[in-house]
């Protein structure tokens, strides 16, 4: 069956565009692995508006409730693999093997986290190697740990940490922490937490379940005993399933100020885009403005 729209992601932004294509009585499906995306990650959020302060999963769960209160498609626990262009629009293929075609698309598939490609990792990987602190944090109770990064994520979960571990090391291979002031403040303030900037982490070792890491520092290396690394070492766009697109260098798909892609009727919203400053309420009004071009495109163009 031809569908409206379908949109692609679960998150911020393709929540919001749930919400407005509802609202505009389009026939669409969602199809995503999740709800909430990187927001139900997160810990804990103080600059999304109308809330102070709200937990990453609390927030998800209002999205779900939000999603609740409408009537369409939710294709829950499903991943897409590939998106081709059609006769009438586009086909979107899943991992469960099916085929969905709709006459719009928006895309709003968000990133997931980079890894450190060191040894040791996939090795140890959900056995003491986790890419999640809110989801996995309260595992490390009482026991040191690593976060490798330098960013908002790794701040996050160094911040999250400090309340159950009683030793934390941010590893930074850059010179300097990177991520909001108030965030580096109260990390660097914590007695708990060792920053070591210019900083690599060459290997993860341990026997069932990790026992430490290997770093070099101004070419000197260092073992260090932990028992949990905590990889915030950025994000990559999730954008591998379609090629008719125009990315940019980061592989993040280039949409203009509507939310518009190089491909007539295609949309894009959220972390996956150029768009710059990933942020929840930025990518909530990305996913707004991609569902109203898709109705305004539905609109304008002949079925």
């Amino acid at each position: 069956m031809l569908k409206d729209l379908i949109i692609i992601g679960g998150g911020p932004a393709g929540i919001t565009a749930a919400v407005y294509a509802a609202r505009k009585m389009m026939d669409f499906a969602v199809i995503s692995p999740d709800i909430g995306g990187q927001a139900a990650w997160s810990g804990d959020i103080e600059n999304y508006t109308g809330y102070q302060f709200i937990a990453g999963p609390d927030l998800a769960q209002k999205f779900r409730e939000h999603l609740n209160q409408y009537k369409f498609e939710l294709l829950e626990g499903i991943s897409v693999t590939k998106v081709d262009k059609g006769s009438s629009g586009f086909k979107v293929l899943t991992d469960d093997g099916k085929e969905y075609s709709a006459k719009t698309l928006i895309i709003a598939s968000g990133k997931r986290p980079r890894t450190l490609n060191v040894t040791g990792e996939d090795v140890y990987k959900n056995h003491g190697v986790t890419y999640c602190a809110t989801c996995d944090a309260p595992l490390f109770s009482g026991k040191d740990v690593a976060v490798i990064g330098g960013g908002n994520s790794a701040l996050d979960a160094v911040l999250q940490l400090i309340k159950i571990a009683p030793k934390i090391y941010l590893i930074n291979i850059a010179d300097q922490l990177t991520g909001d002031p108030v965030m580096r403040e109260k990390v660097a303030g914590s007695p708990k937490v060792e920053i070591l900037n210019k900083t690599k982490v060459v290997e993860i070792y341990g026997d069932k379940f990790v026992k430490g890491i290997k770093v070099e520092q101004a070419g000197r290396s260092r073992s260090i005993p932990v028992e949990g690394v905590f990889v915030e070492a950025g994000l990559k766009p999730n954008s591998e399933f379609i090629n008719f697109v125009e990315k940019n260098e980061l592989d993040e798909i280039i949409v203009d100020c509507a939310s518009g892609t190089s491909v007539p009727g295609l949309f894009a919203a959220g972390d996956v885009t150029s768009v710059p400053e990933k942020q929840i309420i930025i990518a909530a009004g990305e996913g707004a403005k991609a569902a109203l071009g898709a109705f305004r495109y539905l609109a304008t163009h002949a079925s």
